[in-house]
């Protein structure tokens, strides 16, 4: 949706910190050029840390992984922690930390996934894949002021993300239908289709997606019948392509909300190879179930006429970090957990004895990925810059939100 490449500028030139969030791609050819151990992972593609938080497992626990996996293709394992550390890095700066809390902050990361990983590669295989983090786990060696936050913003999001809670906010009965919001400019139905009126392009893939459920999900999406389905315009890397939101319900009170997300080319395909898959909707699912602990019982692929597709559930009790307001004792712990997470993911599918023997016991490494993750936070701020000069002279259209 070429309409709405404006808004995704308008996003990435509001600080360096939106920039990298939405640069990716750039980040994946510079990393391309640097040396690797030649041992390869699941990669996540696009590992900044606010593509790490909770979500709920099936069973309704809470765990820490990575969350957003767009770009996620086989690559080697230094890219994600590069990625991931400089994050970092950026974060930092954009809060007004010291370079020396910005330092810290990637050492920490670094040393995490290192440590992590040692851990990691003493575990049997399915030892391996029963493990995750819980949110228990990573709450103990919170200080109790910070703990308590932490569990109410969790007590809040579980009730917030059950589809009963969300209707209110992203729905509304018209007559004898339940129909999405228009929240311009982020939800809007599609051009010449009034709300309820759902297009059969949209009911085609959904035919498409739920062949590729499991015959007992199958069962379970059977129970609800589709309402509504608007466009939605969601993150910074990600505007630009095709989102829907679907309202489905099985009684007045029982909704059910999914969100269908286009599923481009990774970002790595030019540098680390095309995927086996035909869809590109099923490999980001394969991605989804490699690197995180417990997936969403409803993911699962389609094609459109011109387009992939992946499906999930919309706003599956997710903790996203709050990294805007994060100081250096925030940043320091969610570093530690979200090295740890990464780790984790890489060890799922990757040799982890063989990239913790690289690594080493002693601190080699994570002073050489901090002191890239500072080098390349000074480039980002100059490519951000390069794009806000672009702005400004008309030479790319920026859409800024609060102008509307």
């Amino acid at each position: 949706m070429e309409n709405l490449l404006p808004l995704r500028h308008g996003r990435m030139v509001k600080s360096a910190f939106t920039f990298y969030r939405g640069a990716a791609l750039t980040m994946a050819a510079d990393l391309a050029t640097t040396p690797t151990t030649g041992i390869r992972v699941q990669c996540c593609g696009d590992a900044h840390l606010c593509n790490f938080g909770g979500f709920a497992t099936p069973e309704r626990r809470i765990i820490f992984s990575i969350n957003d996996l767009d770009e996620t293709l086989p690559a080697p394992w230094e890219w994600d922690i590069k990625r991931l550390a400089a994050s970092f890095v950026v974060a930092c700066r954009d809060n007004g930390l010291s370079e020396a809390v910005a330092r810290d902050a990637a050492m920490t990361c670094a040393r995490s996934y290192r440590e992590s990983m040692t851990e990691f590669s003493q575990l049997k295989s399915l030892e391996l894949w029963y493990r995750s983090l819980s949110a228990e786990e990573l709450l103990q060696g919170l200080p109790p002021r910070f703990r308590k936050r932490i569990v109410k913003r969790i007590e809040k999001e579980q009730a917030k993300s059950r589809g009963d809670e969300m209707f209110p906010k992203l729905a509304e009965t018209r007559g004898n239908i339940h129909v999405i919001k228009d929240q311009l400019p982020t939800i809007f139905h599609a051009e010449g289709h009034a709300p309820g009126e759902v297009q059969q392009g949209v009911r085609d893939a959904l035919a498409a997606y739920h062949e590729t459920l499991p015959a007992a999900y199958q069962a379970l999406l059977d129970r609800y019948e589709l309402q509504d389905a608007a466009i939605k315009v969601v993150g910074v890397g990600s505007v630009g392509t095709v989102c829907w939101v679907l309202l489905f319900t099985a009684g007045d009170d029982d909704p059910l909300f999914l969100q269908v997300k286009e599923a481009r080319a990774s970002v790595l395909e030019p540098y680390a190879g095309e995927t086996v898959f035909p869809n590109h909707g099923q490999r980001i699912v394969d991605g989804y179930r490699r690197m995180q602990p417990a997936s969403d019982m409803f993911l699962g692929w389609s094609r459109g006429p011109k387009r992939d597709f992946f499906v999930r559930q919309l706003r599956d009790m997710k903790l996203g970090p709050m990294v805007e307001i994060f100081g250096q004792i925030e940043m320091e712990f969610f570093a530690t957990w979200c090295g740890k997470a990464l780790a984790l993911s890489h060890a799922r599918s990757g040799n982890s004895a063989m990239i913790s023997g690289y690594m080493g016991k002693s601190d080699v490494m994570d002073r050489a990925l901090a002191a890239f993750s500072v080098a390349y936070a000074d480039q980002n701020e100059k490519d951000h810059a390069a794009l806000a000069r672009a702005v400004r002279k008309g030479e790319v259209m920026a859409a800024f939100e609060e102008d509307r």
